[in-house]
């Protein structure tokens, strides 16, 4: 919690401070309920609170983002302290008026072309001339591995040039001095085509010029011939050996069992949806895997959903995945169906499993789940769901969970 309560006070401060005209945020509690392994009764609470102030100025807008949680466990200890918390983020920034210029400086997410990194640091990026835009960033990148020593510096950036109706085009690069042991430095390009009005490509290739092999190739193509029709296929090849050649949490390291060092895999798929009517769609999709150690995979099925102006949604799907191994080998169905009756909200979902052979003494798994959620006000919303689970791992497992979120705001953008 005082994550929270130091959220609260730097809001505050800038709003006496900086005459910010607009204070605005939500606040969510999350009351978690479960059986752990070992008969324990687990009642993690979770407080998450995001805030933001702004300020219009002559020459642009400055605001502050401010997010962060908290956890402490009301019943048996769900992890390894009874208390924990952290910012998620915690930023000031100036957006100017002209060039679609910004610049953050604090704890953010950065997300240019390889990079989708936390960091502690400063980053911008600015339209240029001729279609040019620019981005780069700097500072001390953020870890979630909790004995991991965070490194002292991380720093990239993206140069892109666009055609808006037709293409775009990026490169960019990030170096990560997280540890002597631990240093990445990935390259990458990744584009969206639009030749003609039905047809859209994306996708990238990144690199990792430690290893000097491509981590990953990952590309989209779409086509929409009419507005009720459109049909994806979809290419992809991962070398995990670069990949996850250094990695800040130990649940990526090749070493823990799950993927084996050598490991390659391809992925090459499509699919088909149609819109029957505006309350009735259907698709059909195939996915075929190959991986140089687990062997191939195929996994391919249909969907049906509908919904209607009053707030009805249902659907049902069939999917097959059939695979190398026995846990990769079996037939999954799912029907679900929500409602909305003005303020109140309410949806079951069934999932089923049905392997061809049992694992672990059981041939069947399955879920049901049941949600219901009120608007008591605009702005508050209480909502709850209760889980009913069979695994192969587990033979009956019941979760439940309270969430209520609060939004607020006062000022001219604040509600």
């Amino acid at each position: 919690m005082r994550t929270v309560l130091l959220s609260c006070f730097l809001v505050l401060l800038l709003h006496q401070g900086a005459s910010a005209t607009s204070i605005s945020g939500n606040s969510t509690t999350i009351l978690r309920m479960r059986e752990g392994m070992d008969d324990e009764n687990l009642f993690p609470l979770y407080e998450y609170l995001h805030l933001s102030a702004s300020d219009t100025t002559k020459n642009g807008a400055i605001s502050l983002e401010l997010g962060g949680w908290g956890r402490v466990d009301l019943g048996d200890r769900s992890f390894e302290h009874r208390e924990e918390g952290d910012i998620q983020y915690g930023f000031l920034s100036y957006r100017a008026n002209r060039n679609n210029f910004r610049v953050d400086a604090g704890r953010q997410w950065v997300v240019e072309g390889v990079a989708t990194e936390r960091i502690d640091g400063l980053s911008l990026r600015s339209d240029l001339a001729a279609g040019f835009t620019a981005a780069a960033f700097v500072g001390s990148p953020v870890v979630t591995q909790p004995n991991f020593n965070d490194g002292d510096l991380i720093y990239g950036g993206r140069l892109a040039h666009s055609v808006p109706k037709y293409y775009t085009i990026g490169i960019s690069a990030l170096r990560d001095e997280a540890s002597p042991d631990a240093v990445r430095e990935e390259e990458g390009i990744d584009l969206w085509l639009h030749p003609i009005a039905m047809v859209d490509i994306s996708g990238r290739s990144t690199y990792n010029s430690l290893s000097d092999g491509w981590m990953e190739h990952s590309y989209t193509a779409s086509v929409t011939p009419t507005d009720s029709l459109r049909f994806s296929a979809s290419l992809q090849n991962v070398h995990y050996d670069d990949y996850f050649y250094h990695v800040t949490t130990s649940a990526l390291s090749l070493t823990n069992g799950i993927i084996l060092p050598g490991e390659e895999m391809w992925n090459a798929g499509g699919s088909i949806g149609y819109n029957a009517t505006k309350s009735i769609a259907v698709s059909a999709e195939y996915n075929h895997y190959e991986y140089d150690i687990a062997g191939n995979a195929d996994y391919y099925g249909t969907t049906g959903s509908f919904g209607t102006a009053g707030g009805l949604a249902a659907g049902v799907s069939y999917h097959r995945m059939d695979g190398s191994t026995n846990r990769l080998r079996y037939n999954q169905y799912r029907v679900w169906a929500a409602q909305k009756f003005g303020p109140i909200d309410v949806a079951l979902d069934f999932f089923d499993v049905d392997f061809d052979r049992s694992i672990n003494g059981r041939e069947n798994t399955f879920s049901l789940a049941g949600a219901a959620g009120y608007d008591l006000t605009p702005n508050l919303r209480v909502a709850a769901d209760l889980d009913y689970i069979r695994s192969a791992d587990f033979d009956n497992e019941l979760r439940g969970l309270v969430k209520v979120t609060y939004a607020f705001g006062i000022g001219k953008e604040g509600k």
